[in-house]
């Protein structure tokens, strides 16, 4: 019964691969009929893909090591497991990355394309379809992979390495994309904005070719990568955590039973995302026959209607919600047919996760967004200047930790109390569930991002750039909803990945009034700052470079302001390229360099302070980096819409250096630090048996 289950998670992964691909193809078929639009975007396209190539080549050898150790120490299985989420990680990154460099061009193109009646929904449509391709490669690759290593290896506790892979990849990448893209971004900014006062995407400005590549690597490959860790960790740990674990009154374990559910619901997860995408885009085969039933539905054909003009906000939001409802519906039935006596309580677990997720993004959106008061507080403060803004930032990020951290708790004790820690693991699952459609809608922002910086590069009018700036202030949301239900479920899934260590290890309990233990915690709650401070002293480094070359240029280049002189845009890539891969590496070697020195020195024990120190600085650290980040950046969009004296005021020049104090906030160290305690959560579990 298991292979077949197993068999069905394999045909899921390859239904979300097909649908990205027929969307792709579809995609394809739209034409740039544009030069300016289509040389821009090759540009950016050709700049993200040679950055990756090359990043990819750093690590090529930090995997072959890794995984020759792991063969030594561990055996063959570990280390094939080690390789091949390590590929797949990198595949959706790379994947990712070469869509999402096709579609921004096309989404400037459709902003300006005046022979459409609703030019807004055809951008939107695109921006979308090119978002979705990245979501659904994430979660089919991810699906895809885990079926192929557990028919090979026939084990669940290979599997973790196949965790540890994607992790290390996502590190990597995580903190390699955010360092290129903050640097190029901060040094546009700093200088463009406030120095010269030309507006954000000037082709006069040199760092902007750099700043637009940014993008694609930090926010798109990063993320894609990120995510995709993110996922397959969180069904690693409940196939570890139900494989073992029993919440029946006469002891029996769950075994295949709670092996398979996890990754049937996965399954379902999939097939649920690609409803709730087909009714924000129709490029997909069948998406019309799908929304054709949805009209029928009692009130949904007003609600398809309002999609169809191009709400972008109520778009996203409503197909999010469709794919959770469905989501819900598919795991009572599951529940059902896989836990006779204690289905409702594998429902409840999962729906509180679910739920904990959707609300965890929705109260990340009340902080971020510049529709609540939060940000138009923090936009309000640059009445006195950049000081008081980077203080309301700062204490808008340390409380807005307070609810998520309810939420969680609240989902953890819940699912624990009615299914034990299997509750808790599917929990989880449950909030990851719909990756696909979550990252489709938060892979939709940069990509609209993108294209408006194509669309000011290439002098379109200003009615394209008003189309580009409403889908990118919404995408700003939407990626910021997409940081904190990514912080969430990398909460409890480190959570389940303890657990799991713990069963690994033989620890039974872990006493804090033990020396050991208590130095364990204290390193493990160190270690989230010194990442920090590594990755954010990376961006300021690399974006003191930027920031002289893009003066020197406008310093020595004749004729740049007037537009007659051409940037060195060459320069300013090498700069956040150079940086970008040479500061990558110690943040990466620290949090798999932690784990092993502390189990070896200290003790299996103290391994375990240190991740349950590790997990609760960096929960926190993340939340409040992450909503301090987004919500700096839309003030200064805030004040950029006319409001506190709009572009080139006092207030703008303030809100813009709160912004760049922002930056590594939110796209470098604080998405980084959810990998951070899972790959040294799933490190320590692969490497328990040494302990």
């Amino acid at each position: 019964m298991w292979l077949v289950l197993v068999f069905i998670t394999l045909v899921f992964g390859l239904l979300g691969g097909a649908y990205a691909w027929t969307v792709f193809q579809k995609l394809s078929e739209s034409s740039i009929k544009n030069d300016r639009i289509a040389e821009l975007a090759g540009i950016i396209h050709g700049g993200a893909m040679a950055f990756l190539k090359k990043e990819y080549s750093w690590l090529a050898p930090f995997v072959g090591v890794v995984a020759v150790l792991l063969g030594i120490l561990l055996g063959v299985g570990q280390a094939f497991a080690f390789v091949l989420g390590a590929l797949c990680s990198a595949g959706a990154g790379y994947i990712g990355m070469h869509v999402a460099t096709q579609a921004n061009g096309r989404t400037a193109y459709a902003a300006s394309d005046n022979s459409k009646d609703n030019a807004a929904g055809g951008a939107l449509e695109v921006a979308f379809s090119g978002g979705s391709i990245v979501g659904m490669v994430v979660v089919g690759l991810g699906l895809i992979g885990l079926a192929a290593a557990y028919l090979f290896l026939n084990d669940v506790n290979v599997l973790t390495a196949f965790g540890m892979g994607a992790s290390s990849i996502a590190l990597f990448a995580r903190v390699g994309g955010g360092i290129y893209t903050k640097a190029a971004d901060v040094g546009a900014d700093l200088v463009g904005k406030v120095e010269a006062g030309i507006p954000e995407d000037d082709p006069r400005n040199p760092a902007v070719i750099a700043d637009n590549v940014g993008d694609n690597v930090g926010d798109i490959a990063g993320m894609g990568a990120d995510l995709f860790e993110s996922y397959v960790n969180a069904i690693i740990a409940a196939m570890a955590i139900g494989f073992a674990f029993s919440f029946t009154k006469d002891g029996d374990t769950l075994g295949l039973w709670g092996v398979g559910f996890p990754l049937i619901l996965s399954s379902w997860g999939v097939l649920s995302s690609i409803v709730g995408c087909m009714m924000i885009s129709r490029k997909a085969p069948f998406s019309d026959i799908v929304v054709s039933f949805i009209r029928l539905l009692p009130g949904m054909e007003r609600v398809m209607d309002r999609i169809d003009h191009g709400d972008a906000a109520f778009a996203l939001r409503t197909g999010t919600f469709a794919a959770g409802i469905l989501m819900i519906l598919g795991t009572l039935v599951f529940s059902l047919l896989f836990f006779f006596t204690n289905s409702i309580s594998v429902f409840l677990s999962v729906t509180s996760g679910i739920l904990a997720g959707i609300l965890i993004g929705y109260v990340t959106e009340i902080y971020t967004s510049g529709d609540y008061r939060f940000v138009r507080g923090v936009a309000a403060s640059s009445e006195t200047g950049a000081a008081t803004v980077i203080l309301s930032g700062l204490s808008l990020g340390m409380i807005s930790t307070g609810i998520p951290v309810l939420l969680i708790c609240a989902s953890t004790l819940l699912s624990y109390w009615l299914a034990g820690m299997f509750g808790v693991a599917v929990a989880a699952v449950g909030m990851l569930s719909i990756t696909g459609i979550s990252l489709s809608v938060d892979a939709y922002g940069p990509i609209s991002d993108n294209a408006g910086g194509i669309a000011e590069m290439s002098e379109l009018p200003g009615e394209v750039r008003k189309i580009t700036d409403k889908l990118d202030a919404i995408g700003n949301t939407t990626a910021a909803m997409g940081k904190g239900l990514a912080i969430g479920s990398a909460a409890l899934t480190a959570l389940a990945l303890f657990v799991a260590y713990s069963q690994a290890a033989g620890i039974s309990k872990i006493d804090i009034m033990d020396p050991k233990v208590i130095v364990g915690m204290f390193l493990g709650g160190m270690l989230p700052f010194i990442f920090c401070a590594l990755s954010i002293e990376a961006v300021s480094k690399a974006a003191q470079a930027m920031i002289e070359e893009v003066r020197r240029q406008f310093r020595e280049i004749a004729g740049i302001m007037e537009g007659t002189g051409k940037p060195e845009y060459e320069k300013c890539v090498a700069i956040s390229t150079h940086a970008a891969l040479t500061q990558m590496i110690l943040p990466g070697c620290i949090a798999i360099a932690a784990p092993i020195l502390v189990g070896w020195l200290l003790g299996k024990e103290a391994l375990g302070g240190l991740l349950g120190g590790a997990i609760v600085t960096g929960v926190m650290m993340a939340i409040f980096m992450s909503n301090a980040g987004g919500a700096w950046d839309n003030a200064k969009k805030y004040i950029e819409e006319g409001n506190f004296g709009g572009k080139g005021s006092r207030n703008h020049a303030a809100a813009v250096v709160g912004d760049t104090v922002g930056d590594p906030f939110k796209d470098t160290a604080g998405p980084s630090l959810n990998i951070l305690i899972k790959l040294m959560t799933v490190v320590s579990l692969v490497l328990a048996p040494l302990f």
